[in-house]
């Protein structure tokens, strides 16, 4: 398990506020999530420190901050990777998801299993940074398709683009079908998209049936599981940056993750965005706990 405490890819709520999610890793600790794993080690990173002001030569929140941070994330992933050792890191945001990938593709190309509320694929083709920094918990999945910044897309030993689109699966997007839909450009993509609508009409085995799919057109290549707990509904999540409905049923994420990490192609789990700030009795939180302890029990 590695922890890393980031807040660095959100934007403030108010004026000196700092998004809450880089307490997580600490919060899901303490209510069981080492006990629920029992991970062979645990791996804290330093937390870094958040700036709302604008960095040089970068357009991203927190961007040079971010970058360093993932660096070191990514020297973690690889050297827990290399040991033969499933890494398990909990955050924080999404910017987080780059650093485990670029620490994997060091070794190896691999494929994405993205399951998220929603697609994060702003970039700079469907919005102005000149006019409003990039929040990157916004942008993960364009950045590591090789949209953005090279700041957040190039990688020292990890060819970009960190994944190819074709080999990422989209499960969970509730916003694709709005008319308002924030990058409709994600639709043209080759990135397949099986968003809440698709999975309550499909059921999740046959969304499972479409990932293993895409996963298989590179059949010899790892992935890696992102898991946003915004997919959830916000009638059981509210205490993430943008809860929303519908969601996926929380047995459901379970029976989906479990058959995910049980395949010995599955290299590492992200998992993201939960703030406690917002977790006022601490039900989320344990609800975390609870699926993250059936996903890996009897793996």
């Amino acid at each position: 398990m590695i922890r890393a405490p980031s807040n660095l890819g959100l934007r403030p709520l108010r004026p000196g506020h700092e998004p809450g999610t880089w307490r997580a890793p600490q919060v899901l600790s303490e209510a069981g999530l080492v006990e629920a794993l029992e991970p062979v080690r645990v791996i804290d990173l330093t937390r870094p420190k958040y700036d709302p002001e604008v960095q040089p030569n970068t357009r991203l929140l927190n961007g040079q901050t971010m970058r360093d941070f993932n660096l070191l994330l990514a020297d973690t992933v690889a050297e827990v990777a290399g040991a033969g050792q499933f890494p398990v890191v909990v955050g924080g945001d999404c910017s987080i998801l780059l650093g485990a990938l670029a620490g994997i593709r060091r070794s190896t190309a691999l494929s994405l299993v993205h399951i998220d509320g929603h697609s994060d694929f702003r970039h700079p083709g469907n919005y102005d940074p000149s006019v409003l920094l990039g929040a990157v918990a916004g942008m993960d999945l364009a950045l590591a398709t090789g949209r953005g910044e090279p700041l957040m897309t190039e990688w020292p030993d990890a060819p970009a683009p960190l994944v190819p689109e074709e080999q990422v699966v989209q499960i969970g997007e509730r916003e694709g079908r709005d008319a308002d839909f924030a990058w409709p450009d994600v639709n043209k993509t080759a990135i397949n998209r099986l968003d809440i609508f698709t999975l309550q009409e499909l059921g999740v085995g046959a969304i499972l049936m479409r990932t293993i799919e895409t996963i298989e057109q590179k059949s010899r290549w790892p992935f890696w599981v992102h898991f946003d707990v915004d997919v959830l509904d916000q009638t059981v999540m509210p205490a993430v940056d943008t809860p929303g409905s519908p969601g996926v049923d929380p047995d459901h994420l379970v029976f989906l993750l479990r058959r995910l990490l049980a395949d010995e192609r599955c290299i590492g789990l992200t998992v993201t965005i939960f703030d406690p700030e917002l977790d006022i009795d601490g039900s989320c939180a344990r609800l975390i706990v609870s699926i993250l302890r059936d996903t890996f029990r009897a793996q």
